[in-house]
C-alpha cells in the first residue's frame, strides 16, 4: 500500500510540484491550501507523514501543528517554510514537529526527509519494546509510556526533547558531535550556520540537570556532548 501523505500549502504551482514528484515515487497525496482545509481532510483521513507550511490562510502551520499532534501523537510532521530562523524551527519542534525545511529546496531532499521519517515511524516501535526503559544515575526515560523522571520526579519535555534525550541515553558515556545528533535526531546533515541543536541541550539541561546532582549532560569542547553519570 502507498504511504499516504497531506501536503498544506497555499502556493498552488508548488503544492502541484511536490505532488507530481511524491506520486512519482510511488507516494499517494492529498492536498489542502489552507489551514481549515487541511484540518478537515486531516480529520476525516488517515496519513501516514504531515507535510505543513507555516504561513496558511484560515489556520497557521503552528496551529495545525499543535492541533495534530493533540490527534495524533505519532504521525511525522514536516514543516516547510521560508523563515529560517533558530526561532522558528524552535518553536515548530515545540509544537511537535518532526523535522523543517526551508524554501527554497530542492526536491531530492525533501524526498530524502520523508524516507527517513517513514523509516523512523515504522521501526520506531519494536526499538521501544527491546528496552523499555533508558537509565542512568537516578534519570529514567519510558519509551513505552513517553515519560521522562529524575529522582522518581516526572519531567515534562516536548517530542524533539524527548528524541534527544532518547539518542544522548541509548549513546551514555560516548561523546556524540553535533553531527551525529543531526543525523540522528534531525534526519538531516548538521548546519552550522544554526545553533537548535545547542538551544535543545540546554533545554534539556534546564529540565533534567538543573537543581539535581551528579550533573549528566557534559560539554566537549571541540568535539560534542556526553551524557554520563560523572559521579562514577
Amino acid at each position: 500500500m502507498k504511504p499516504k501523505i497531506l501536503l498544506v500549502e497555499d502556493e498552488k504551482k508548488l503544492a502541484n510540484t511536490i505532488q507530481a514528484g511524491l506520486e512519482e515515487h510511488d507516494y499517494d497525496v492529498a492536498i489542502a491550501y489552507n489551514g481549515k482545509e487541511g484540518k478537515d481532510m486531516f480529520s476525516a483521513t488517515g496519513f501516514d507523514l504531515i507535510i505543513l507550511d507555516i504561513n496558511l490562510p484560515y489556520i497557521n502551520g503552528y496551529e495545525l501543528c499543535k492541533f495534530i499532534r493533540q490527534k495524533n501523537k505519532l504521525v511525522p510532521v514536516v514543516l516547510l517554510t521560508a523563515l529560517n530562523f533558530t526561532d522558528n524551527k524552535v518553536e515548530g519542534f515545540e509544537l511537535g514537529a518532526d523535522d523543517y525545511i526551508s524554501k527554497p529546496f530542492e526536491f531530492k531532499e525533501l524526498l530524502a526527509r520523508i524516507k527517513a521519517l517513514l523509516r523512523r515511524a515504522e521501526l520506531g516501535r519494536p526499538a521501544e519494546q527491546e528496552v523499555p526503559v533508558l537509565q542512568v544515575a537516578d534519570l529514567e526515560l519510558d519509551l513505552n509510556r513517553k515519560e521522562a523522571r529524575r529522582g522518581g520526579q516526572k519531567i515534562t519535555l516536548t517530542a524533539k526533547e524527548f528524541q534527544l534525550l532518547e539518542f544522548l541515553l541509548r549513546n551514555k558515556d560516548k561523546v556524540v558531535s553535533r553531527e551525529d545528533i543531526s543525523k540522528s535526531v534531525w534526519d538531516t546533515d548538521f548546519d552550522p550556520q544554526t545553533n537548535v541543536i545547542d538551544v535543545y541541550v540546554n533545554f534539556l539541561r534546564k529540565k533534567l540537570d538543573k537543581g539535581y546532582t551528579p550533573k549528566l549532560i557534559h560539554t566537549q569542547v571541540g568535539m560534542g556532548y556526553i551524557l554520563k553519570d560523572d559521579q562514577n
